[in-house]
């Protein structure tokens, strides 16, 4: 069975602007972009990470 076409992209931190986390996600079924609270190592507290596109 085929699993559909995922694409990888990179949560950028809001705050430092410095991409900390890599995920997974499928376009054709979450066309918004992703948006999480996660934890920051460099400024060593939680904050907004947003979806960005990771060159291939």
């Amino acid at each position: 069975m085929a699993k559909g076409i995922r694409i990888k992209i990179g949560l950028k931190c809001q705050e430092s602007g410095d991409i900390n986390y890599t995920t997974w996600k499928n376009p054709k079924t979450h066309t918004e972009k992703f948006e999480v609270r996660k934890y920051n190592p460099k400024l060593k507290k939680h904050t907004i990470h947003k979806e960005v596109k990771l060159k291939s």
